[in-house]
């Protein structure tokens, strides 16, 4: 009987593969058979643990496939991967993965392009599925390096490139979202990786304009189509990118932006660097605005010797950083970020300097001028910063900000100061002081302290004015400049603009408050030293009209702000010494100063008897200005500040009439209850040794004659000999005292060396010791010897040294002054 034979291959196959064969048309272009499809699926839940074979099996059939270009069984095997996908959420579908893995990387190794964006969508709807564990030993390095290569596309078809670039940045996108939402697979953030993705993303980032150009119009639908403009699709992977960065790779992630900006030469011009640290500030998480601040200023150390222009980039973009930084956390590096700013402001004032001293010895080019110039950009850049960076700062940071900066300004004579001026020579170290002052006044634009002792504390104040006596008419500007920030708490200054006659000081609605405890305690304590200040600054032979300006508003602000009855009388005494300075002009000023100098008195006084409303004190002033107006008009603001102006011969033949007269003032202010007994002491300024630190010009230093009291019990041939033979030569020493400030430098650094090194009972040690010398001195000194009294009324007689005091009532009983040197 014959037998039937029977062709079981089919029916000895595993049903997997039966199931997975049967998806596939005779004809590709039917596409998926989805009957089948849905069979395959439900075997494929039924039994999770088939799901390796199953991607094992399909991705065999699409490698094949893909070498012999059948792209629609690629396309079908792909989609059924991706219901497979989406429809098995198991513990069983890790290993189906890594098959499915190895298909989209066989497609993104293609050299077609549609293959390569079929991989990639299928990548990115993997990424979007949430995992239940999560595969610590896969990795996404191969992902990383083509998502990135294809970023870079330069395919001749402009359509063509831009769907690469496209599916690149989605392909980085979802390897980003995919990796950082496990925080023990920090993979991605390593610097290999991030040195690929982030200036991937830069790169079309920077293309915009270049890409928009080659497809269409900016209308286009392409190019308004965000999923299809790869500028837009790069800045949103951007931000996704740096908002997940946390503390630890926050820096990853920046330092490759520096190294493509210096790559691609954009710092200048640097509105693309500016735009992209606006997105990194803006994206990352408030606490950690000061690491990027803090890599900014490790860039700009790094490229300080670069071109101007370059490193002014750095630092616009550092201000922009530092603006968005101020509105929320800025962390430790405040004091950084100043120190670091003024070290390159030294910097490029050195190299400011450097070709100012090769264009005078002749070896400049044609580039030195624009080289000044870009040198000044850099200068104004880092101001700008600091002003902008100090001014958002809480008023307890800018006060030691404020501090800070002071500290650093050079000021001849003294070796206080934080920054190397060595190099700089005087023209240097002049600029220096300008450019540290501009930032000073900017930081302190806006600030508002209730007290005036909390804007200008003793430690602030003694190095803000030494600038004020240097002879610089600019340096004394700015210095006036700052002080009218700290002093007018309450917006004054503007209704002072400019030095004039003021008509009715009403209508310029001063506000002022009652002087309140502390502020009088300050004037108490350093009113002489402001009022010195305002004096001498008045005498400069460099004055110019603005520097009487800002004289005269410092006087104003001083009467608005700080003045009681007896500031008031001070401030009259120092208006009246500058008219007799300028009167009797000891130090031979010219004519347009002298009565630059009136024309100020005049319009102080006029001010200031408004201010406290005296009739007879308004009477007078309003006298003298109407005769001046009549017969001297150049002692008026209005005149003497004006071109072309007529100016006297001399002022000694002139009518009293036109001067200020302190009897007249005196009686007019004593009808009205005011004390004033001082107003006739002439103000004399202290003396002090700004003079000698500032560089001021002075016919003589003051010579210490020292003298020692010596008791009667010594000799006086002992006498003779410890006296010093008073000769030419001797008194020539004494003025001669161009050693001492070397002498006086080097004694201070050995004491600060030996409190610095010594040990504390060492120290100790020599202090009782000189406590003890000086006592024994003080009692040879005194040597008092106390005598029984010769009768009953209660007198005793004193003697000290050269000299006996005759007996006197106890009660009664007088010491005279002793001078210890």
């Amino acid at each position: 009987m014959p037998t039937r034979v029977y062709c079981c291959c089919s029916a000895l196959r595993p049903r997997y593969k039966r199931l997975v064969d049967n998806i596939f048309p005779e004809d590709p272009k039917d596409g998926l058979v989805k009957a089948d499809m849905e069979k395959l699926t439900f075997y494929a839940v039924s039994a999770p643990e088939k799901l390796d074979r199953i991607g094992s099996y399909l991705a065999e059939r699409l490698s094949r496939d893909v070498v012999r270009h059948r792209t629609g069984y690629v396309l079908i095997a792909m989609e059924a991967l991706d219901q497979l996908l989406m429809a098995c959420h198991s513990q069983s579908i890790k290993p189906f993965v890594e098959s499915f893995l190895h298909m989209v990387a066989k497609l993104l190794e293609s050299g077609e392009p549609k293959l390569q964006v079929l991989g990639t969508n299928s990548f990115v709807k993997f990424a979007n599925i949430e995992e239940d564990t999560p595969s610590y030993h896969r990795r996404y390095d191969f992902f990383v390096s083509r998502f990135s290569a294809m970023c870079h596309s330069c395919d001749s078809d402009p359509e063509i490139r831009t769907e690469i670039r496209i599916a690149g940045i989605r392909g980085i996108q979802g390897v980003v979202r995919k990796t950082v939402n496990d925080e023990l697979r920090a993979t991605i953030w390593e610097p290999q990786h991030m040195d690929k993705i982030v200036p991937s993303l830069l790169f079309n980032m920077q293309k915009i304009e270049e890409v928009d150009s080659r497809i269409g119009p900016p209308s286009s639908p392409a190019a308004a189509d965000k999923e299809e403009n790869p500028a837009v699709l790069a800045e949103n992977c951007f931000r996704e990118l740096l908002g997940r960065a946390t503390f630890g790779n926050m820096n990853n992630a920046v330092r490759p932006v520096f190294a493509h900006l210096d790559h691609h030469k954009l710092w200048d011009p640097n509105e693309f660097a500016v735009h992209c640290f606006k997105i990194i500030m803006y994206s990352i998480q408030a606490q950690y605005s000061h690491h990027v601040i803090q890599e900014i200023l490790g860039h700009l150390d790094a490229r300080k010797k670069d071109s101007p222009r370059v490193r002014a980039g750095i630092i616009q973009v550092l201000l922009e950083a530092v603006a968005i930084a101020a509105k929320g956390s800025i962390g430790p590096t405040v004091l950084e970020v100043f120190n670091t700013l003024l070290k390159h402001l030294r910097l490029s004032v050195e190299f400011e300097a450097d070709d100012l001293q090769g264009e005078s010895e002749g070896s400049a080019n044609l580039n030195t001028s624009s080289k000044d110039n870009d040198e000044k950009i850099v200068q104004n850049a880092i101001i700008q910063t600091i002003g902008f960076f100090g001014s958002n700062l809480p008023d307890y940071q800018r006060s030691e900000i404020m501090m800070f900066i002071m500290g650093k300004v050079p000021v001849f004579g003294t070796s206080t100061h934080a920054l190397d001026i060595s190099q700089l020579g005087d023209l240097g170290t002049r600029r220096i002081q300008i450019m540290l002052l501009r930032s000073l006044l900017m930081v302190t634009s806006g600030y508002k302290a209730k007290t005036i002792v909390t804007a200008l504390p003793g430690s602030f104040l003694d190095p803000l004015l030494s600038p004020s006596l240097m002879e610089d008419y600019e340096l004394r500007q700015l210095v006036l400049e700052v002080m009218h920030n700290l002093m007018d708490r309450h917006d004054n200054r503007a209704k002072l603009r400019g030095i004039r006659i003021i008509p009715d000081v009403a209508d310029l609605k001063i506000k002022r408050e009652k002087i309140c405890r502390q502020d009088t305690s300050f004037m108490k304590k350093n009113g002489q030293q402001l009022y010195r200040h305002i004096y001498l600054g008045c005498k400069e032979e460099d004055n110019v009209q603005k520097n009487y300006e800002l004289l005269y508003t410092s006087l104003a602000l001083t009467t608005i702000e700080l003045a009681n009855e007896e500031v008031v009388i001070d401030l009259i005494r120092l208006a009246i010494a500058l008219q007799d300075s300028a009167i009797i002009n000891e130090d031979n000023l010219p004519m347009f100063h002298r009565c630059g100098i009136m024309a100020l008195v005049a319009a102080y006084l006029n001010f200031v008897s408004q201010m406290i409303a005296v009739p007879a004190f308004c009477q007078h002033v309003s006298k003298v200005i109407e005769i001046r107006t009549m017969e001297a008009p150049y002692f008026l603001p209005e005149h003497i500040f004006r071109d072309k102006c007529m100016l006297p011969k001399s002022l000694e033949k002139h009518d009293k009439n036109l001067y200020f007269l302190t009897n007249k003032i005196a009686e007019s202010l004593g009808g009205s209850g005011y004390s004033v007994e001082r107003l006739s002491v002439p103000y004399v300024p202290q003396v002090t040794d700004e003079d000698r630190l500032s560089r001021r010009k002075s016919i003589v230093d003051t010579v210490s004659i020292q003298v020692d009291i010596l008791p009667n019990s010594i000799p006086s041939d002992d006498v003779v000999s410890n006296t010093e033979e008073i000769t030419f030569e001797a008194l020539k020493k004494a003025i001669d005292t161009s050693g001492m400030e070397e002498q006086e430098k080097e004694k201070r650094r050995l004491v600060i060396e030996k409190f610095q090194k010594a040990p504390f009972e060492e120290i100790a040690a020599q202090c009782e010791s000189k406590a003890n010398l000086l006592h024994d001195r003080l009692a040879q000194i005194l040597e008092l010897t106390i005598r029984p009294p010769p009768s009953p009324s209660g007198t005793l007689t004193i003697t000290s040294g050269h000299a006996e005091y005759q007996s006197v009532p106890v009660y009664e009983m007088k010491f005279p002054d002793l001078c210890v040197y």
